[in-house]
This record gives structure tokens, C-alpha cells and sequence, in this order.
């Protein structure tokens, strides 16, 4: 048995009609003292036009943008550190046009401006410029500009390269990538989150979280697999060396998933909805990635001739992939192997372009869709989350939007694309969030959203690899 449960702890609820606290889940973004105080500033007019029983709770967005600069938010230069300065929190209103600096249009220039429609070219070039300022010199990506949000997240990081390299600025998805290697501990299992100094993971709690032994492989793969090619469409020496030094800090993340693989089960993990509850049984958010990172890690050790190891991972993740198919798919695909667990938005990983859907993924997609769009038009993260009911995420609406365009139904992921272009701030970065009132909430740019979006207007124009 690949899949071991343990009993999932009682979840409290607030009793009915309250309003959600501005400390709800949002994605396990522990905030500080700071970011609660300024949470509830942003809140009181909400609160004081009746945000009580009977009244939808508005998360408050936090920051409309990011900028380079030596004063941010009100001229405060407090809200400057390392040449990024917070734009105030303006949700309202037309996008303001920023037209990029000189050095930012050869930055964009080098590399690819992805989208099929001038919203989308014009969402591609704020998230790509966002990126630009939430990747540190060192690689280090920064989740937003925001305490609680200023730490460096594996899985965050790992699709920021991606994104990247698919986007042609494979030096900066290199340094991502580099950095993620250099954190990583000799289990191979990263954790949570890190300093953006590299000092060390943040311990605040949280436990690991193992879907990073997945992503990093896959984005490594991706990265390898985007890199322009020499004579014959061999890699170019100089690619081949940068390989060969992520080669260890892949070989550490497949090897510690592989002996994960045994009778005793794979152990359960906290995922991407970094909640308690998602700790307690395996779910799609952790083994759909694992899967992709396996199939990623065999195709590089293949690339540099590390036979005994691609055999071994190659194997196991087909029984990995077998075991899914068994034990997830026999309900739906849903978040855990139990019937009751619903639906979850990563079941999108099971896809492309991270893999070739089966009828089964196929089906369980589009009513995942169906049950998890909310009345504002994007989608929460799954029937269970135990965040508020009534906010949408703009990382799940992505994934959705990279599964429709890597699967080529380019009408249905334009539909996702536009909701988010639509939903942006004032300042035409991409929230973390979207409130009941269709406005953006949280944190704005949010770099995973950024990446996601990246990818799914690339693949709209030309197909992504697959492992």
C-alpha cells in the first residue's frame, strides 16, 4: 500500500454568521504583528458598513504592486528594502499603464513576451517584470513583497523558474534553481520555507512540505529542456555543466521520494493548502507532484548518462503513477483516497503538461472546474478548504488556465486568462486573491501566480514539454 491515512483531527469552525478573522488560512501565510495591524486598518470600513451576519467578509488587499524605487507605499521609505518598494493598496480604477525603463524593455526584450490578446501580452509583461524584482541577485524568490510573504518558498521558487525558462530568461530560472539547490538539506526534503538570505528555513512550526521534492526535478527538467541546442540538437557544453551541478540536489529530491515507496506507505505531508488537515493523509497536492518530479529526474539522468539511475526512478514512478491511478482514481480523483475528501484543484498535476491525462483525469478536471468556480468567477482551492468559502485564488484559477492550454483548448483557458487579466490591481499586478465582491485581495504580485499565468499563456502559443 502506497497511500497510508491517519485519523484527521476535528477542524473548529467559527459559529455561523460570523465573519471570517483577517487571520483566516490564506494559503499558510502566517502573518506578522505588522501585517495583521495593517489587515485590520484596511478592514474597518468593511467592518463599519456592517461586515456581520448577513454580510460577506471582504479580505482586504494589502499591496497594489511592487516597484523599483527609494520610496514606496505614501512616500514611506520603511517600505523599501533592497531596491523593491510596495505601491500603495489601489484596487479600484483602470489599470495605470507603466511603461517599462529602458533596462527593463532589453530585459524583456532577451527573452519572450507570451499572450494571444494585448490584455494578455499586457498581464505577461507586468507579471514578468514583477518577477524581475521578487528574485533576489541570488536567486532567492521572494513569495510577495509583504511580511509573512517575504520568505522563499521551494515550490513558489520552483515554478518562478520554470515560468522563466519557458519565457527565455534561462540565466535567472539557473539562479533560481541554484539557490533552491544550496538550501537544501542532505534528506533532500525541504523545508516550508526560507530566508531570502539563504540563512536557513524559517521556523515558525509548519513541517516539511514534500511536494518541493517534485516541482524542483520538474522545473530542473524544464529548464534543461528549454535551453537552446547545439549542433545535431545536442545540449551545449556549457548547459551540460550547469546540469551537471543541479544534478545533486535532484538526484537528493528523487532519491528521498523513491524511498518513500514502500509498504509502509507514502507519508503524508502538508501540501499547497498548508492547512493541519492536509497533513494528515496523502492528497493530489503532494503525490501528483512527486509523480511529475520522478518521470523529470529519469529524463535528466538519462541526459547525463546516469543509467542505474533513470531505470530506478523511471520505475518508480510508474508504480507511483499505478498507485494513484488505483487508490485516487477509483473516487473521482479527488483531494484524498477517501471518497469523502472532495474536490481539489490539484488534480490539474495529474495533466498536462506535467503529464498525459487519462479519460479519468480528463472528466475528473472538468468537474473539478464546475464545483469549485465560485459566483465571482474563479476557483477556491477545493470543496474542503478550510479557508473562506467565498474567496477565489488566483493560483488555482491558473492551474486551470495551464491545464486547458497545454491540453489545447485554447477558448477555455482564454476564458481563465481574462477572468485574471480582469482582476488585477490598479497597478496591473496579479493578486493572491479575489474577494466575494470580485476585488482584489491579499498580496499583490503574488510570484506563484505570476509563474502559473506565465506558463499557461506560453503554452497557448506553443506546447510545453512534457515529462
Amino acid at each position: 500500500m502506497l497511500f497510508a491515512t491517519r485519523p484527521r483531527p476535528a477542524r473548529v469552525m467559527p459559529p455561523p454568521g460570523s465573519p471570517a478573522p483577517p487571520t483566516a488560512v490564506r494559503r499558510g501565510r502566517r502573518h506578522s504583528a505588522a501585517a495583521v495591524a495593517a489587515g485590520l486598518v484596511a478592514l474597518l470600513p468593511v467592518m463599519a458598513a456592517g461586515g456581520s451576519a448577513g454580510q460577506p467578509y471582504l479580505q482586504p488587499l494589502l499591496t497594489g504592486g511592487i516597484t523599483a524605487g527609494s520610496h514606496g507605499a505614501g512616500g514611506d521609505p520603511g517600505s523599501v528594502l533592497g531596491g523593491v518598494a510596495v505601491l500603495p493598496a489601489r484596487r479600484d480604477g483602470p489599470v495605470a499603464a507603466r511603461p517599462p525603463s529602458a533596462g527593463q524593455q532589453r530585459w524583456l526584450a532577451a527573452g519572450q513576451v507570451p499572450g494571444s490578446t494585448p490584455a494578455q501580452r499586457a498581464t505577461a509583461v507586468r507579471a514578468l517584470l514583477d518577477l524581475r524584482l521578487l528574485v533576489r541577485p541570488d536567486g532567492a524568490v521572494a513569495a510577495a513583497w509583504y511580511p509573512g510573504w517575504k520568505y522563499a518558498w521551494p515550490r513558489d521558487s520552483s515554478w518562478v523558474a520554470a515560468a522563466l525558462a519557458a519565457t527565455g530568461h534561462g540565466s535567472a530560472a539557473l539562479a533560481v534553481l541554484r539557490f533552491i539547490a544550496r538550501v537544501q538539506p542532505p534528506s533532500g526534503v525541504w523545508a516550508a520555507r526560507y530566508e531570502l538570505t539563504g540563512d536557513g528555513p524559517v521556523r515558525d512550526g509548519r513541517p516539511d512540505e514534500l511536494d518541493a521534492d517534485g516541482w524542483f526535478p520538474w522545473a530542473a527538467w524544464l529548464w534543461y529542456a528549454s535551453q537552446p541546442r547545439g549542433a545535431g540538437g545536442r545540449p551545449t557544453a556549457a548547459v551540460t555543466r550547469q546540469l551537471a551541478g543541479l544534478w545533486p540536489a535532484v538526484r537528493r529530491a528523487a532519491g528521498s521520494t523513491t524511498s518513500l515507496l514502500s509498504d509502509h506507505g507514502l507519508t503524508p505531508s502538508m501540501d499547497y493548502w498548508e492547512d493541519k488537515v492536509s497533513s494528515s493523509s496523502v492528497t493530489l497536492g503532494t503525490a501528483a507532484p512527486l509523480l511529475a518530479g520522478l518521470r523529470a529526474a529519469a529524463g535528466l539522468a538519462t541526459a547525463l548518462g546516469q543509467a542505474a539511475d533513470a531505470r530506478r526512478w523511471a520505475a518508480a514512478a510508474a508504480q507511483l503513477g499505478h498507485s494513484i491511478q488505483a487508490r485516487f482514481g477509483r473516487t473521482g480523483y479527488q483531494r484524498t483516497p477517501v471518497a469523502s475528501s472532495g474536490a481539489d484543484a490539484a488534480v490539474t498535476f495529474l495533466g498536462p503538461p506535467f503529464a498525459v491525462a487519462n479519460a479519468g483525469v480528463r472528466r475528473a478536471v472538468a468537474m473539478t472546474a464546475r464545483r469549485l468556480t465560485l459566483a465571482n468567477g474563479g476557483i477556491m482551492p477545493g470543496t474542503a478548504w478550510p479557508g473562506d468559502p467565498g474567496e477565489a485564488w488566483t493560483p488555482e484559477t491558473g492551474f486551470f488556465a495551464l491545464y486547458d492550454a497545454a491540453s489545447g483548448d485554447r477558448a477555455a483557458a482564454t476564458r481563465w486568462l481574462s477572468w485574471l487579466a480582469g482582476h488585477r490591481t490598479a497597478y496591473g499586478s496579479l493578486p493572491e486573491q479575489v474577494n466575494p465582491a470580485g476585488q482584489p485581495a491579499s498580496v499583490a504580485p503574488l510570484a506563484w501566480t505570476d509563474a502559473i499565468v506565465l506558463l499557461a499563456m506560453t503554452a497557448g502559443q506553443r506546447p510545453l514539454p512534457v515529462p
